[in-house]
């Protein structure tokens, strides 16, 4: 056995009194330390008795467990000996809010987005098989990932497995929004097995209080469990995968828990064991709004109220065109991969049900659902983050572009996201969406261009992509909010010398550092390129006539991104013009605050203003 934590040390001394104060206690630190930091809280909350039952049973880090997705692990974190690092959980070199590697020798798999533990524990599995391990491999799933694909193809890949594997089913019926589709009503119909959990809570309650009716409650559980497929409604669709099912048991009794562990560990084979958790557990705010407290920012710990930064964001305005156009276009649906809430559908889904599509974790379906509907005369439009997006890349190619269809992809969280860390910055959707035919792409610089590039989007008649960042909206005067034309962009600065080409929400640093180099006696031309596909390209050849250094500024990867292609277009030499492509670098970009990351990235006004100095003097 490896060398316990003191905190897992603590818990294995303790008795059920015991184990339910510790479990309050660390819901309390949870609070309290989330309040400051914000993070997310309430699948947190639910999965703390589930984690104090595997610590008590497993030897981690010998032992290997993966958590999908990553945001149930702040209690592992916890009892793996990371406690201090909760005072700056998701800052700028602090501790992540989901398992990595380089953190802790507890995380044996980084994660952050959704339906892959499985498979990554399968890996594991037949790694330990055949370098003759003895370590178990759990895999933690829920939280709505078994509404994603890649769940179903590795439990189908697990059935083949001739050894231990133990996967935990933590079943809270949420995603980030409430979970969706059949599923959800198998797992349900599981969990409303009342007959079965009937007999088997009389049996208990008539043999319980002596020694031998305890050993004959064992026995009888034991057969109960394995005749359950005729009781529980429903059907049993593991067992008939392959995969050894155990439970529904209740996710926030420890003992239970431990006892159905232990059974699973003696098994030669794959188990399932459904533990059922509810999101927001011990904090009535959380549990009254569990969506809310998904991922949350600093909030007041007594009254749940979120400590606002701003009024309106990009996710926002969103909302509020898709419920404009729905009013004007019958024809007009919405699709989200459960994030209706966070992409700013929640209204529209109430205002119009019956046109509003909440898939689940399932973003490669999206958006052939999507080619579906636009094939059959409807105007479907995909809100997504653009880290989720590129799941669905060869879906994009082959079933929309490649068809010319008219969906419109609505990328929010497109660019530098923050705290969420490498997992979900937004850093490739330029240049994975560029290289396709057919698509038109779009990157708003404010809120007012984000709607005008949205109803201009739904006019066009092939796929189009409309990119915007997390966060508040940026605000421009008057004369800087003119038509959205196809294929031209926005000339805000005319300068000379220099031209600073920016790409949505770097406008506002590209305009903040042509006031910075005024001081240097320096005017230059601002331009806004609105169009990453097409590029225009008769500005950009004026602007290589005519200025000294061009500068393309975007809030993606330099690699295959905006810059590259404006740099090609003089691959001949034949303008006398420096173009220097800035971007983000060939490295994926830790947490952080927006502007934190800017800055380290050379975003910044500041940084820009800089680079602009020293190409000049080279």
């Amino acid at each position: 056995m490896t060398k316990m934590t003191p905190e897992v040390e603590r818990l294995r001394k303790l008795d059920r009194k015991g184990l339910k104060k510790a479990a309050a206690s660390i819901r309390r630190f949870l609070i309290k330390k989330v309040s400051k930091t914000g993070g997310h809280l309430s699948s947190n909350l639910g999965s703390v008795e589930l984690t104090i039952a595997l610590v008590r049973t497993f030897d981690f880090p010998k032992d290997k467990i993966i958590f999908d997705v990553g945001h149930q692990a702040y209690t592992y974190k916890l009892l793996t000996g990371r406690k201090e690092g909760f005072d700056h959980l998701r800052e700028f070199g602090g501790m992540s809010g989901f398992p990595k590697c380089a953190e802790s020798e507890y995380d044996c798999f980084d994660t952050g987005h959704s339906s892959t533990s499985v498979s990554a524990g399968i890996g594991m599995v037949r790694a330990r098989e055949l370098e003759h391990g003895d370590h178990y491999v759990v895999s933690v799933i829920g939280d709505g990932s078994m509404t994603g694909g890649e769940a179903y193809e590795a439990l189908n890949n697990a059935a083949l497995l001739r050894s231990n594997f133990i996967i935990i089913l933590n079943d809270n019926n949420m995603s980030i929004s409430g979970n969706v589709g059949g599923f959800r009503n198998y797992l349900a119909t599981i969990r409303s097995g009342k007959g079965y959990n009937r007999v088997k809570k009389g049996v208990k309650r008539s043999l319980s209080g002596s020694s031998f009716g305890n050993r004959i409650i064992d026995f009888i559980g034991n057969a109960m469990d394995s005749v359950k497929e005729l009781v529980v409604p429903g059907g049993m669709l593991f067992e008939n995968l392959g995969i050894t099912y155990l439970g529904p048991v209740d996710g926030h009794d420890i003992p239970a828990m431990e006892k159905l562990l232990k059974r699973a560990k003696d098994l030669d084979q794959p188990v399932l064991i459904h533990v059922m958790t509810k999101k927001g557990k011990g904090y009535r705010p959380a549990e009254e709004m569990p969506m809310k407290f998904h991922g949350i920012g600093p909030f007041d710990p007594v009254t749940g109220e979120e400590k606002k930064k701003c009024g309106k964001t990009y996710s926002d305005v969103f909302g509020e065109f898709a419920l404009e156009e729905a009013s004007k276009d019958p024809k007009f649906v919405a699709i989200t991969a459960a994030m209706g809430n966070s992409v700013g559908l929640l209204k529209f889904s109430k205002a119009y049900p019956n046109r509003f599509f909440d898939v689940g974790i399932a973003e490669q379906h999206a958006v052939t659902f999507a080619a579906g509907l636009a094939k059959a005369g409807m105007h479907p439009v995909v809100a997504v983050f653009s880290s989720f997006l590129q799941r669905s890349y060869d879906q994009i190619v082959h079933d929309v572009c490649m068809q010319r269809l008219p969906v419109v992809f609505a990328i929010d969280r497109a660019g530098l996201v923050g705290q969420d860390g490498e997992t979900h910055q937004g850093a490739f959707d330029i240049a994975y969406l560029s290289p396709i035919p057919n698509i038109t792409v779009m990157a708003a610089k404010s809120g007012a261009e984000l709607k005008s590039m949205l109803e201009f989007a739904v006019k066009l008649d092939g796929p189009s992509a409309v990119r915007y960042p997390k966060g508040c909206i940026a605000k421009f005067p008057e004369e800087m909010e003119t038509p959205v034309e196809y294929g031209k962009a926005e000339v805000l600065r005319k300068g000379n010398e220099v031209a600073l080409i920016a790409v949505g929400d770097m406008v506002a640093a590209a305009l903040e550092a042509a006031d910075l180099l005024k001081e240097s006696g320096i005017t230059p031309t601002v331009v806004n390129l609105r169009f990453v596909k097409p590029l225009d390209e008769a500005l950009i050849r004026k602007l290589m006539e005519t200025h000294r250094l061009i500068l393309s500024v975007e809030d993606g990867v330099v690699i295959g991104g905006v810059g590259e292609r404006i740099a090609a277009m003089n691959g001949a030499g034949t303008y006398d013009t420096k173009i220097v492509p800035l971007g983000l670098p060939d490295r994926f970009i830790p947490q952080g605050s927006v502007p934190e990351l800017k800055r380290s990235v050379g975003l910044d006004a500041a940084s820009l203003k800089e680079r602009v100095l020293s190409e000049l003097e080279r």
